[in-house]
């Protein structure tokens, strides 16, 4: 394996690049270099498979037709691992049904040989900003979660039932409370929750209080 350090900082998202073919990896890492993304390829499927960084940010280009395992087994066992970054399948030898089968398998696109350099970066960007957006979703609701349970039992009702449409004083009728007690819980949650506005805490708790998720 070999990586191909664009001028970007450390942390900048990575490409992984598996093709058995040694002169396709060098030229398609000096071009994926130009446009300051880091590269680091691999001749060897398995190596990749048991070496690369799961949690990092990047996107993965495959080649379909390999030695040993093919891209589209790498692909499969990529996928049943749970690896979110989004894999572009590469082919000399593309059909409708090989398509479609990447496409089912979970492949974020699929593109011949010889690869268009504008549409191969423009494909790489992409899956880079969506692959962003998804742990920055993921790192949001595990956030939302945490707060959550922090939660005592009876703010969790409080927050169902807002979150329901209720006034202070619905909520404190339908829980027995006095309205000084629901505007403490509700402070309090507010507070746990770390949300400012209603409408915050509707967009970002509404599916876990109608889990009733601690």
């Amino acid at each position: 394996m070999t990586l191909h350090a664009a001028p970007t900082a450390p942390t900048s998202p990575l490409i992984h690049l598996i093709d058995d073919d040694a002169a396709v990896r060098d030229s398609l890492a000096l071009l994926i270099g130009t446009v300051g993304l880091r590269v680091q390829t691999w001749a060897d499927p398995l190596a990749f498979l048991q070496h690369f960084d799961r949690d990092g940010i990047g996107a993965i280009v495959l080649d379909v037709r390999m030695p040993g395992i093919g891209g589209l087994a790498v692909l499969e066992r990529l996928v049943a691992e749970g690896v979110d970054q989004p894999v572009v399948m590469l082919t000399g030898h593309g059909t409708v049904d090989l398509c479609r089968r990447a496409f089912k398998s979970g492949a974020a696109e699929f593109l011949e040989k010889p690869v268009d350099d504008e549409l191969l970066l423009e494909t790489l960007q992409q899956a880079i900003r969506t692959h962003v957006r998804s742990r920055q979703r993921h790192q949001a609701d595990r956030q939302a979660r945490e707060r959550h349970a922090r939660l005592s039992e009876r703010e969790r009702e409080v927050l169902s039932l807002i979150v329901g449409g209720l006034t202070n004083k619905e909520i404190g009728r339908a829980l027995q409370l006095s309205p000084r007690t629901v505007e403490t819980h509700r402070a309090n949650l507010f507070a746990k929750l770390e949300t400012p506005t209603l409408a915050a805490l509707i967009r970002q708790y509404a599916e876990l209080a109608e889990q009733g998720a601690p």
